[in-house]
Parts: structure tokens; C-alpha cells; sequence
């Protein structure tokens, strides 16, 4: 794959040849235009620049097919209700010439991801986050989907978190982690009416210009459910800035709680899972994990 890193046992080839084939057949008048890859492009896709104005999103793996259809019916609607730039389809590509899964052209959104940059100050990016997920828990929900892990019930994920605090001793402080956890259970489920999510809002996903949130992207694990899922950012923040999230998006302590049980759940079956493939976002990860483990909220 030209020295692009195999991050799953099963995941299919993608490289340029297969990528300008696809193109030629479906989408001739695009044919001809600059094609290159993105190369620290996330886990689950392969991500290439079409041109100068556009990318194309291709799984690498089963389990990421389905965002295709997610995206394609419901960004364009989310879209107009956020206050920064999403990733909306322009066109959905099918498989063809040994490629298994359909895949997507959208709009190429400049910015650099938040695990790559540090902001100019931290606290408006914290204010700019919050309205983002206030603005995300205000669209109508009516048909939304149910989010694909984040979002839903946490209780359903209790034997995998156990699984994955069996297998990090040496790595993380289990016991520790276990109590966030388990205070994650006791605050129970979600009273309120279930809301929009982005259910995977990392720093990976979310882009920065000059300081500010200008972009979301990845929105595979989204749906309508229960919004703690999307507050596991606030300990990619310094403690002020996570205060100042907190305090911006009015979460109670049992969200809160719920919030930091994310972060376990995440980070801890992350850790497993690419500490050899993705050494830097596993390092930072363990940072995530480290900093929800040491919040007394």
C-alpha cells in the first residue's frame, strides 16, 4: 500500500490505481483531476484530495460501509443547523473492479485537525466546541438514526470495558479506571429526550483555522441518543477550558460522569487495539485517559 500503515487484520487495499479506476468509470469529468492521499487519515478510510476543492472517503474496512449511507442521507440536513463546516456528500461512488464498498466525494474542508495543532488560546476553542454541540443538541431528531456505540446505553459495554482493563495492566492505572467506570454505570441512563451526536468527537475530528473551530468531520458513529458521548472531548482540553466547556453546555453531574466513563471505554479498547499501528494517537490517548482518570469533576 506504499508505505501506507495496515491498521486491521481484514481491511481491503485501496491505493491510487484502484481510486483513478473508480473515477474514470463513474465520474469521468473528475477523472482527470489531481488525486492524492491523505496520508494520516484516520483508521477506518482512506481519504484522498480530488483536485483542489474536494476529497473522496473510501473504507478500508466492513464496519465503516455503513457511514456512507448515514452521511449521504443526513448531513445535508444537519448541515444548515451547525455553526461550522460538515463534510456534505456532493456524490456517492459504488464498488467496482474488486473495491466492495461504496464510498463518497465531498467537499474538502481546510483546516488542521486539533490532534495536530495547538490553538492560539484554548478557551475560545473550549467556547467554540460547546456551541457546537448545543447547536448539534437543537436539530430535530425526528427518524434519526441510533448512534453506532457512543450515545447509546453504556451498561450494553460493560463486559468489553472489563475485557480491556484485563489486558492494559502496566499500561494505565486499572483500578482508577475501573472507579470512573463504574461511577459511569450508577449515574444511570440518559433521562431526557434523546438528542443529535456526533458520538466520536476527538481531536482527530475536529478542525481548527487560526485558533477556532472551523470544521467537524468523521460522522460514522452519529445519531440521536444521549449527549454525554460528546462531552469525552473536554479532557483533550486543559483543565480551564474544560471548565469553561462544562459550564458552556450546562452538562449535570451524572452527564459528566457518563462523559468520563467514555473516555474509558474509548481510550482503553483504542490503547489495545493500535498501540503498534498509531503510536502517537495511542500516546495521546493514554494522555485522554490520564487526565479523566485524575478529574474530580
Amino acid at each position: 500500500m506504499g508505505g501506507v500503515a495496515h491498521m486491521h487484520p481484514d481491511e481491503v487495499v485501496v491505493d491510487d490505481a484502484i481510486v483513478r479506476t473508480l473515477l474514470e468509470d463513474q465520474f469521468p469529468d473528475w477523472a482527470n483531476a489531481s488525486l492524492r492521499r491523505v496520508e494520516d487519515s484516520g483508521t477506518d478510510n482512506a481519504i484522498y484530495r480530488l483536485g483542489e476543492t474536494m476529497a473522496i472517503r473510501l473504507p478500508r474496512i466492513h464496519w465503516a460501509e455503513a457511514q456512507i449511507d448515514k452521511e449521504s442521507r443526513w448531513l445535508s440536513s444537519l448541515a444548515g443547523g451547525l455553526p461550522v463546516a460538515v463534510p456534505v456528500p456532493i456524490a456517492t461512488g459504488r464498488p467496482g473492479h474488486g473495491y466492495p464498498f461504496p464510498w463518497l466525494v465531498y467537499p474538502w474542508l481546510d483546516g488542521i485537525s486539533l490532534d495536530r495543532v495547538i490553538p492560539d488560546t484554548w478557551d475560545d476553542l473550549a467556547r467554540d466546541v460547546a456551541e457546537f454541540v448545543l447547536a448539534l443538541e437543537r436539530l430535530p431528531t425526528a427518524g434519526g438514526p441510533t448512534p453506532r456505540r457512543r450515545g447509546t446505553a453504556m451498561a450494553q459495554y460493560d463486559s468489553a470495558v472489563q475485557w480491556g482493563l484485563g489486558e492494559v495492566h502496566g499500561l494505565v492505572d486499572v483500578d482508577r479506571a475501573q472507579n470512573v467506570w463504574r461511577s459511569a454505570l450508577r449515574a444511570g441512563d440518559w433521562p431526557g429526550e434523546p438528542v443529535w451526536v456526533h458520538g466520536d468527537l476527538l481531536p482527530g475530528n475536529l478542525l481548527v483555522r487560526e485558533g477556532r473551530l472551523c470544521g467537524v468531520i468523521d460522522w460514522s458513529g452519529a445519531g440521536v441518543g444521549d449527549p454525554a458521548c460528546d462531552a469525552m472531548v473536554a479532557w483533550s482540553l486543559p483543565p480551564g477550558a474544560r471548565r469553561i466547556f462544562r459550564q458552556r453546555v450546562g452538562f449535570d453531574d451524572a452527564t459528566w460522569a457518563r462523559a468520563r466513563g467514555w473516555v474509558v471505554e474509548q481510550t482503553i479498547l483504542y490503547i489495545l487495539y493500535y498501540a503498534r499501528t498509531l503510536p502517537v494517537a495511542d500516546q495521546q490517548a493514554k494522555a485522554r485517559l490520564q487526565a479523566a482518570l485524575d478529574d474530580e469533576g
